[in-house]
């Protein structure tokens, strides 16, 4: 570093930051205050349930842009940074949770201008013959600018088996944009970590576009289980301590099964317990108190294919929609 004469002597290098009053200053408190972030931050700490590494880099984000803020307000230069992102990891970990606290958070900042989040995948980017990619990829950033761009999947943009794919135009459009217009629109690439990152070697010119890598690991079977009941409390809803011995036996069983995905399998289950909860209500009869309709019962948990067939209810679920499309026939009744 070079040193700073002393101001007035020949020779001075002269900083011209510092020669002006010494008593510019801002308070973190009025600025936190005045964006109101803190109550995006705050929620976000609050409705996820883990994903330590993901709200600490969240929140060293959101310092940097508020600290870039209170340097622009004193005249010192504050260069947007690449705001870029990839969130990998499988279903359910909450990275359209997160994606949608980003943009709001870039929005308090100002540092895009309306904060809404686009949600998309390959099929609302790429056509299905020529000419056809070019004004769907566009009408979508369109759509997204002044917000957030989310991608899920994003690595079925590129398929390198298929050398007449159209993927790689929307591609190319994409990294433009992400490059030309980075003050007007993030984009957040999202899906299986070793998908992207096959996808980040295939696509050099995307990757070096990535400032935040963010991963969201599989939760555990307690974080599970506290996700659970945040869900139910959200509804007014709660376990019996019978129920929840259940559902933790349920969730040790659905976690070793197909297409378990994660927050998004919990809240599944818990929708259908609370059909059952309902169907035992009804059959039952009678007065029902306040607390009968809010407490979830272990047999509502129990009566689940998970236990009865060692099957996902899911596939229950597929079953009783083929039915159901046999049945709306001309000769389907009612």
């Amino acid at each position: 570093m070079i040193p700073l004469a002393q101001s007035g002597e020949p020779g001075d290098i002269i900083d011209p930051v510092l020669d002006g009053p010494d008593d510019d200053s801002a308070d973190v408190s009025a600025v936190l205050h005045e964006s109101q972030v803190m109550e995006v931050l705050q929620k976000l700490d609050q409705e996820l349930v883990g994903l330590t590494s993901v709200k600490t880099r969240i929140h060293e984000i959101a310092a940097l842009l508020l600290i870039d803020r209170m340097r622009r307000s004193l005249g010192l230069t504050a260069r947007p940074p690449s705001l870029h992102m990839s969130f990998t990891g499988g279903p359910g970990t909450g990275k359209t949770t997160v994606a949608m606290g980003m943009a709001t958070i870039l929005h308090r900042l100002n540092c895009v201008r309306k904060g809404h989040l686009v949600a998309v995948t390959r099929d609302d980017l790429v056509g299905q013959y020529i000419g056809h990619t070019a004004p769907k990829t566009r009408e979508v950033l369109k759509r997204a600018m002044g917000g957030v761009l989310f991608i899920d999947e994003a690595y079925y943009l590129y398929r390198q088996e298929n050398e007449r794919d159209y993927g790689q135009e929307a591609i190319e459009i994409l990294l433009q944009v992400m490059e030309n217009q980075r003050e007007d629109l993030v984009v957040i690439l999202a899906g299986y970590k070793d998908r992207m990152e096959t996808f980040f070697q295939s696509n050099p010119g995307i990757s070096s576009r990535i400032a935040h890598h963010l991963d969201f690991p599989d939760y555990s079977l307690d974080e599970l289980l506290a996700i659970a009941q945040l869900m139910l409390a959200e509804q007014m809803y709660r376990f019996s301590p019978e129920a929840l011995k259940a559902f933790e036996a349920y969730l040790k069983r659905r976690m070793q099964m197909p297409r378990f995905s994660n927050a998004r399998s919990v809240r599944n289950a818990i929708d259908r317990a609370r059909l059952r909860q309902a169907n035992r209500l009804v059959a039952k009869g009678g007065i029902i108190s306040k607390v009968d309709l809010m407490t979830i019962e272990a047999e509502d948990i129990l009566a689940s294919r998970v236990f009865t067939e060692n099957m996902p209810d899911d596939e229950q679920q597929l079953d009783i929609s083929q039915d159901a499309s046999r049945s709306h026939g001309p000769n389907a009744t009612a």
